[in-house]
C-alpha cells in the first residue's frame, strides 16, 4: 500500500503552466515516411518529402560525414587536454549503461585519457541497473555519485509528474548539470557526453553540426522549457506539498548549471562523442558487454521489444509511458525509429513492433512509482488523463484510444 501522505483534495493541476513545448506542436498528426516517429515529437521537423530531420541526419551520418576528419579533430582535442601528471583529464557522466560505458572505455583505452566518471543517482535503482553500475566501476573506473536530498527530490518528482507530465525531470537537471560542477571543482575542463539526442532522435537541428549544445539552449532542449528556479517557484506558488521550509539554497546546487562566465573563465567545454564517432546504440551494447561487464535484462523492457536500454531506474518505464500519453509515441517508437535509421529494421518491421508494444503499461514497478511519489492510484490516473490531448485521444466504449497510429 502506497504512503499517500502527500495526496490532498486541494491538488491543483495547472497543466500547461510549465511545459512550454506542447503549445508548439501541430494539431494535424503526420508520420515520417522513413521511420515510425510522428510530428508530435517536440522540436522535430519534417521536410517536403515527409522525412523527419533525424532520418535526414542518419543519411548524413552514413553517407556524407567525413568521419576520418572528425577522428583527427578528436585526437587533437584530446591531445590538448591529456595529462601526464597522474590527474584526471576528462569528466564522463556515466550510469554504467551501454552508452556511457562505451564512451568512458573508449576514451581510456583507445585514446589514453584518464576519465573521472560521475553519476547522478537514479530515483530507485533496479537490480540489473545497480549490477551494471558496479560492473562498470569494477572494470577500472573512478566514480563520484551524487544523491540529491531525498525528500526534496521526491517532491520535485511529484511536481514534475503533475505539471510536466513526466516525473523524470529532476533527474534530467542533475544528469546534465552535475558533471559541470565537478569539472569546475576539480579543474577538469573537458566533459564528454554520449550522443546529441537532438540530432540522433529528432529535435532542434541547429546544433547538429556542432560538437556541443550551448548552455543557453539547455532549458528548451533538456528541461522542457523550465529551469530549476522557475520550476521550484511554480511549485511554491501552486502546490500545498512544497513549502519554503522544503527548499534550502544548497539543495539546488546540482540542479542548476554553473554560471556561464565561470565555465568560460575555466575553459570548461562539453563535447558529444557522437560528433566524432558514428553513434550506433546496438554496437555500443555489444562493446559494453565485452569490455565493462554490461548485462541486458533477462526479459524485454515493458513498452518495447528491447532488453538493453534504460535499465537503471524503476521509474524509467513511466517516463516513456507518459511520453506515449502526451505525444502518442512511446518507448517502442523511439527504439524502432533509431534501429530503422541504423538499418537494423525495415520500416514495416518497425510499424509492426510499434503496434504490438507501444503504450504497454509498465506494471512491474507501478507500486514503486506510487510509493516514491507518495500518491495513490486514483491520483495517478487523474494526472495521466489530464495530459491526453483531444487531437490525439478519444474515448471508444469507455476506453481511451489513440486517434492516429503509424501504418
Amino acid at each position: 500500500m502506497a504512503d499517500t501522505t502527500l495526496v490532498k483534495e486541494a491538488y491543483p493541476l495547472v497543466v500547461g503552466g510549465l511545459e512550454k513545448r506542447l503549445a508548439l506542436l501541430p494539431k494535424e498528426v503526420r508520420y515520417c515516411t522513413r521511420c515510425v516517429v510522428s510530428n508530435q515529437r517536440p522540436l522535430i521537423t519534417f521536410d517536403a518529402e515527409g522525412v523527419c530531420n533525424a532520418c535526414r541526419f542518419a543519411a548524413e551520418k552514413y553517407r556524407t560525414i567525413d568521419w576520418r576528419a572528425r577522428e583527427l579533430q578528436l585526437q587533437a582535442l584530446l591531445e590538448r587536454h591529456r595529462r601526464t601528471d597522474g590527474t584526471w583529464d576528462v569528466i564522463v557522466p556515466c550510469s554504467g549503461g551501454k552508452d556511457s560505458a562505451y564512451v568512458a572505455h573508449q576514451l581510456k583505452t583507445r585514446y589514453g585519457m584518464h576519465p573521472l566518471t560521475v553519476t547522478w543517482a537514479p530515483f530507485r535503482y533496479t537490480d540489473i541497473g545497480f549490477q551494471n553500475f558496479t560492473n562498470f566501476v569494477d572494470a577500472g573506473f573512478n566514480n563520484l555519485m551524487a544523491w540529491p536530498s531525498g525528500r526534496f527530490h521526491r517532491k520535485l518528482a511529484l511536481l514534475s509528474f503533475e505539471e510536466l507530465g513526466d516525473a523524470w525531470q529532476p533527474f534530467a537537471y542533475g544528469q546534465m548539470c552535475y558533471a559541470f560542477h565537478i569539472a569546475l571543482r576539480f579543474g577538469i575542463p573537458l566533459v564528454f557526453f554520449g550522443e546529441n539526442g537532438e540530432a540522433e532522435y529528432g529535435g532542434d537541428p541547429k546544433n547538429k553540426d556542432k560538437p556541443y549544445n550551448p548552455v543557453d539552449d539547455w532549458a528548451m532542449l533538456y528541461f522542457k522549457g523550465a529551469t530549476i528556479d522557475g520550476f521550484v517557484d511554480f511549485g511554491l506558488k501552486h502546490k500545498p506539498y512544497l513549502t519554503a521550509d522544503d527548499v534550502h539554497p544548497s539543495d539546488l546546487t546540482f540542479y542548476r548549471p554553473p554560471a556561464v562566465d565561470a565555465l568560460q573563465q575555466a575553459g570548461v567545454q562539453m563535447h558529444w562523442y557522437s560528433y566524432y564517432h558514428k553513434w550506433v546504440p546496438q554496437e555500443n551494447y555489444y562493446y559494453s558487454v565485452d569490455h565493462t561487464g554490461f548485462c541486458a535484462n533477462a526479459e524485454r523492457s515493458e513498452g518495447t521489444y528491447s532488453k538493453y536500454a534504460s535499465l537503471d531506474d524503476r521509474l524509467d518505464g513511466f517516463h516513456f509511458y507518459l511520453a506515449y500519453i502526451k505525444f502518442g509515441m512511446g518507448r517502442t517508437t523511439q527504439d524502432a525509429a533509431h534501429e530503422i535509421r541504423d538499418g537494423h529494421l525495415t520500416r514495416e518491421e518497425g510499424v509492426a513492433l510499434v503496434r504490438r508494444f507501444d503504450g504497454e503499461f509498465p506494471a512491474r514497478y507501478f507500486k514503486d512509482f506510487l510509493d516514491y511519489l507518495q500518491i495513490d492510484e486514483e491520483h495517478f490516473w487523474k494526472v495521466v488523463d489530464a495530459w491526453r490531448r483531444p487531437h490525439l485521444w478519444e474515448r471508444v466504449n469507455g476506453e481511451w484510444t489513440l486517434r492516429h497510429q503509424v501504418s
